[in-house]
């Protein structure tokens, strides 16, 4: 056996997981997407609530920091080469609390039930200590309105 090819050394080092890339409601299939958006922002100057940004490769992005997705339709309307469908949901995209929820972590936090519509998220009473949201999955529509209201930042939208 010859001297290691420093090339491959990394060959079997794990790779860290590509994050998730929401795209706006009704988007194609990734590959499919990508093909037929232009980047052309008309759904990016189109969103009333400015949910939408310019992300990687100048393709439209979520961006739930500000506001939560009214599933107005408005970014499919101006979308004129159909890379964004009729479909007005985000599909499997739902919400998810992590560790460094307050609530978890004895404070009493309620923000992101009181910004979230759908009443996704509740919070029973818990003995001994502060109210743990509760999200009901079938409930969450994935609009992120939670998302920009949470102060610890532990809440997300992503594929389920």
């Amino acid at each position: 056996m010859g001297p290691m090819d420093p090339r491959r050394r990394f060959f079997f080092r794990a790779q860290p997981a590509r994050a998730a890339i929401q795209r706006p409601p009704g988007a194609l299939p990734e590959a499919r997407f990508e093909a037929a958006c232009t980047r052309c922002d008309a759904c990016i100057t189109a969103c009333p609530p400015l949910v939408i940004r310019r992300g990687s490769g100048g393709f439209p992005e979520m961006d739930f920091s500000r506001a939560g997705c009214d599933l107005c339709g408005a970014c499919q309307r101006a979308c004129t080469p159909g890379a964004l469908g009729d479909a007005l949901a985000f599909g499997p995209w739902k919400a998810q609390i992590g560790n460094s929820c307050l609530a978890q972590r004895g404070v009493d936090c309620r923000v992101c039930g009181d910004a979230c519509d759908a009443r996704a998220l509740r919070f029973p009473p818990r003995r001994g200590g502060a109210p743990v949201p509760v999200l009901n999955l079938e409930a969450c529509t994935g609009c992120g309105a939670c998302v920009g209201s949470c102060p610890a930042r532990a809440i997300k939208v992503a594929a389920t």
